[in-house]
């Protein structure tokens, strides 16, 4: 039997099994606080004191006073629900202050993610990125337009999301239009920025033509941490673009003409370099995870959306969820979005060129193989 050819992981993010690495998952007191809660299941205030902040509290209600009572669904946004118990938010949210999660990782460790470009035939750029259960496969499609008339010598981008239904019930009629609509925006605003990508080189002829990139989200499978996933299979299917090189000749009479290559080869390629990744940092009683699973959001009243860049420049924030976040908090939730972003940079171009460097006859894997 031949071996199972695997997808590019990301390296210094990959884990073992299932992403966890190897430490002791046995926390007494942890689990003497989840058993306690399920048999008497204490108050909300109760669960403040013991340093669980607004993660249990919030969920818990005045009247979730008995073990029977306690079954709750977390939600971040409109994403996929996720229904927990008391006792099981007490085991996670004391796990995460003692920088032990569930599965194993520390507080700033990302999971195994798994990416791969030039998976759609038809596209000037594919790309499709697994992180945990969370599928993404983005498509650019480059076309030829007119500039906007307040930027008559630059292309732009175009960003449209849709959600699949089979990513979770939810989305089925148009259960998931509004959160399209919010991650489109969230790309929108990421990427205006002049540094993000050279919108110049998109210009064919000044306020007559130019390209535009029309960039198409797919949401496969929803399973936590989506806007980071969503943020790095953009930046992959962007490096993996090419667009057709264009001449533009003149006759006598004063009128051009546009001259498409038809060489595969002769194209040119957007610089990524400065292309920002968005690390969403989920505030979890007195600490801040990265890369939190459906569970962890489920705990987490409020989460931080910090994009950087490569050289760990923040382009821009946004926090979600009802829960506040206080000034202290903002600033060391920004500086471990840019300590992890650069990391997450440097494996994410690390893998995109050794992908590249294999060539057309690189095996196909996934489920577009």
């Amino acid at each position: 039997m031949a071996p199972r050819h695997e997808a590019p992981r990301l390296p210094g993010l990959v884990q073992t099994r299932g992403g966890a690495q190897e430490k002791p998952i046995e926390l007494p007191a942890v689990a003497a606080a989840a058993v306690a809660a399920g048999a008497a299941a204490a108050p909300a205030d109760d669960a403040q004191a013991h340093g669980l902040g607004g993660g249990v509290g919030g969920a818990a209600g005045a009247g979730a006073t008995r073990a029977d009572d306690v079954r709750r669904t977390g939600r971040l946004g409109s994403m996929a629900s996720v229904a927990l118990s008391e006792a099981e938010k007490v085991y996670i949210v004391h796990g995460v202050q003692e920088d032990l999660r569930v599965d194993g990782r520390g507080c700033e460790d990302y999971r195994c993610v798994e990416v791969e470009t030039d998976v759609v035939s038809n596209t000037s750029g594919s790309a499709r990125v697994k992180l945990g259960h969370t599928d993404i496969l983005v498509g650019v499609k480059a076309e030829m337009g007119t500039p906007k008339l307040e930027k008559p010598n630059e292309g732009y981008l175009e960003f449209f999301v849709d959600c699949s239904a089979n990513a979770t019930p939810e989305f089925e009629g148009r259960g998931g239009d509004d959160l399209g609509t919010e991650i489109a925006n969230t790309l929108y605003r990421i990427f205006n920025n002049k540094s993000s990508v050279d919108l110049k080189s998109l210009c064919i002829s000044p306020r007559e033509h130019c390209w535009i990139l029309y960039v198409d989200v797919l949401l496969l499978e929803c399973g936590g941490n989506l806007f980071d996933t969503i943020s790095i299979a953009v930046k992959a299917a962007l490096f993996n673009t090419r667009i057709p090189r264009v001449r533009v000749l003149e006759d006598e009479e004063g009128s051009k003409d546009i001259e498409l290559s038809d060489d595969p080869y002769d194209c040119i390629r957007l610089s990524v370099e400065n292309v920002p990744c968005i690390v969403t940092l989920c505030k979890i009683g007195y600490r801040h995870v990265v890369d939190a699973t459906l569970q962890e959001e489920a705990c987490s009243l409020a989460s931080l959306l910090v994009s950087v860049t490569s050289k760990g420049v923040v382009t821009c924030m946004r926090k979600v969820g009802k829960g506040s976040l206080d000034p202290e908090s903002i600033f060391e939730m920004m500086e471990t979005g840019k300590r992890v972003g650069k990391v997450l940079h440097a494996s994410l171009q690390s893998i995109l060129h050794k992908e590249e460097s294999l060539g057309p006859k690189r095996q196909k894997v996934g489920f577009l193989g």
